[in-house]
């Protein structure tokens, strides 16, 4: 049944308040598309395990080893994919008028350090100077 005029002002103006007075709360609370896609992915992944399993148990029935070997691998490969996220997220702030502003994250190349770090034993023989220092040693 859809909302006569009034109710639909009502709650227009409902709205408008919650975003004048939590505008944080207010642009959490709009839908994420995020969801649809990870609900899709969770959907597409288990038909594949399905999938998997059929071969599988079709491998053991007509007792070839490598059909029930692949079912398996396709049981693993659906599984991985229902369970792990598709895209990496970003993180944003809520300004004071309630707009978000979302933040670009660079991915940190892998074993790249921070300026003056040294290997992992020059930073504990650093701190082993700290503390007997600390100490009066």
């Amino acid at each position: 049944m859809p909302l006569s005029e009034h109710e639909q002002r009502l709650l227009d103006q409902m709205e408008q308040a919650l975003y004048d007075e939590d505008p944080k709360f207010a642009s959490h609370m709009v839908s994420d598309p995020s969801r649809q896609r990870t609900k899709r992915r969770m959907i597409i992944g288990g038909a594949v395990l399905l999938v998997g399993l059929g071969m599988v148990i079709l491998g053991v029935m007509s007792q070839q080893i490598w059909l029930g070997g692949v079912g398996f691998a396709v049981m693993v490969a659906g599984g991985a994919y229902a369970v792990t996220p598709g895209h990496r997220r970003t993180l944003g702030s809520v300004g004071e008028d309630g707009n978000v502003t979302l933040h670009q994250d660079k991915p940190k190349k892998r074993g790249a350090r921070t300026k003056g770090a040294g290997t992992f034993m020059e930073r504990m023989e650093q701190r082993w100077d700290r503390r007997r220092g600390q100490d009066g040693w």
